[in-house]
């Protein structure tokens, strides 16, 4: 089982995070491995493989204290020993993927060629040629001819003129095809990139200049003449367009081309297994967007069944992310239906696997688990364990939350203190929320008015509160289908708890029968 390191270890020593990431049995395959040479079984580098093992913090003064090396070796056996396990992970089965296969074959060939054995050398690259094209590794397929070609020309028979004209039409070939890959997944980086920085447009003249900037990058292409790695980063990069301008029907439409491509080629389910997750993933994300009920639960019963499949691949990373979106989609799914009882049993064994040392959760990712978890309780009427997660997000220093989720956790635990009959915190709760709101760069309307709103609540009579909830809703509801501030009523429902105000009901109720309505 995998150990988890609190501190902040990953800046301070590569080597030391290394030695932890690894599993039992990959510890035991480098014990193996190492001690296949009998001279290396005391070796200095295995001694310091030991202590860092039993480390639960890096420290250099104990390594060099137990004697294991002097200050002024440390670095050259750290170096020594780092390589030395990556050898090693090399070897093992479960890392022993296509594209490894394809380098070693590779790695033969070259060596066959350096001592002059050019015949054995073309017959590993031309199987290795053919391996890589079959699984869409192309730019190794092309190092692969461009060997092919240098050999060639050294080893002379009769077919040397067919031969070179082959070998010149496959380089240009995978050169284009390569070039093409290129461009595409450049411009999904980009835009993927510029969702990070700004997020989501917000204005037709943002929107402007993302459609100015896709259509100048979009390379021109001929779809039929198109492989596999190059339509889906087609597709990758149609999304993130799609998403950065809201467009969430275009979203659904190019995540379900991304994950079909997959589904009609099941071989690169096997060699990308986290772009497959990912499309799925994406694919759940637009139908959450479109509150499409009966097509999100079969994407999360395809998603869910990927970790009793047999022939889907295994992995810690692939793990961590199987968590991550099957228990983040079970909570959007909920929200969908409006089912928020009976949720202690969900959140129980969320915690649990957040705390477990098999997955490598950062701390933002917990935040917003956190975040669902409290929307989970304000659904279900439970207002103080609301806010205890609300209060974990918003009492969080050790990181830069999304500002987003920060806000709508502040609006979020405002209300449900409201909402709790809290009312000796209520000023301290305005006066705080109110300053961090008004701190929020390219605040959306919604949020505005919600300002506005917390701002005069603590002059409100009891009295008057139906009326002023009812004004609020007035003012909202006309945001509900603006294209630029409607997700914000994904991250906290304010129109059906203030219709739940207003008609004296719980919010549950209201969100459930505006559920059924759209179910289809």
């Amino acid at each position: 089982m995998r150990k988890i390191i609190t501190t902040p270890i990953e800046e301070s020593d590569a080597l030391f995070v290394l030695v932890k990431s690894l599993s039992k049995s990959e510890k035991r395959q480098f014990k193996l491995y190492v001690g296949r040479l009998e001279r290396n079984t005391d070796a200095k580098f295995m001694a310091l493989f030991d202590v860092l093992d039993k480390m639960k913090e890096y420290d250099e003064q104990v390594i060099i204290k137990k004697g294991v090396v002097t200050k002024q070796q440390i670095s050259n056996l750290k170096a020594h020993l780092y390589r030395q396990i990556l050898v090693s992970l090399r070897l093992t089965p479960l890392h022993r993927n296509i594209r490894v296969q394809i380098r070693e074959q590779l790695d033969f060939a070259t060596i066959l060629y350096q001592k002059g054995l050019y015949k054995q050398s073309l017959k590993v690259l031309d199987k290795a040629k053919i391996m890589a094209i079959e699984n869409e590794e192309k730019n190794v397929a092309y190092e692969i001819v461009e060997l092919e070609k240098v050999i060639e020309t050294q080893y002379i028979t009769r077919s040397i003129s067919s031969r070179a004209d082959e070998l010149a039409v496959q380089a240009k070939e995978l050169s284009e095809q390569n070039v093409m890959a290129s461009k595409l997944s450049n411009l999904s980086l980009q835009l993927y990139s510029i969702m990070l920085k700004t997020g989501y447009v917000k204005s037709d003249e943002e929107k402007q200049r993302i459609t100015d900037y896709f259509e100048a990058h979009l390379p021109v292409y001929e779809y039929d003449n198109l492989g596999f790695r190059e339509k889906l980063w087609l597709y990758k990069a149609h999304l993130w367009y799609s998403f950065l301008i809201q467009d969430f029907l275009s979203c659904y439409k190019y995540a379900d081309r991304y994950v079909r491509l997959f589904e009609d080629h099941p071989v690169m389910i096997k060699q990308n297994p986290v772009f497959y997750l990912k499309g799925i993933h994406y694919l759940l994300e637009s139908l959450f967007y479109l509150k499409h009920e009966s097509k999100f639960k079969e994407a999360l019963d395809k998603l869910q069944g990927l970790k009793k499949n047999p022939n889907f691949p295994v992995g810690d990373n692939l793990d961590t992310l199987l968590f991550l979106y099957t228990y983040s989609n079970i909570f959007n799914y909920r929200f969908m239906i409006g089912q928020f009882e009976d949720g202690d049993a969900l959140v129980t064994e969320v915690l649990k696997e957040l705390k477990s040392p098999k997955y490598r959760i950062d701390e933002h990712h917990v935040m917003i688990f956190y975040y669902k978890i409290a929307s989970l309780y304000f659904g279900a009427g439970d207002n103080m364990k609301c806010i205890e997660y609300c209060q974990k997000i918003i009492n969080t220093n050790s990181l830069k939350t999304r500002e987003d989720l920060m806000c709508f956790a502040r609006i979020l635990n405002l209300v449900a203190h409201y909402e709790a009959g809290q009312d000796y915190h209520l000023e301290s709760l305005l006066r705080s929320t109110y300053k961090f709101l008004i701190k929020m760069d390219d605040l959306h309307e919604v949020q505005k008015e919600m300002i506005k709103f917390v701002r005069r609540l603590g002059d409100i009579y009891p009295h008057e509160l139906k009326n002023e909830f009812k004004k609020l809703h007035a003012t909202l509801k006309q945001y509900e289908n603006d294209p630029y501030e409607r997700r914000a009523f994904l991250y906290l429902d304010l129109l059906s708890w203030l219709e739940s105000k207003i008609e004296n009901r719980p919010v549950a109720e209201v969100i459930k029968e505006k559920a059924k309505g759209l179910i289809r």
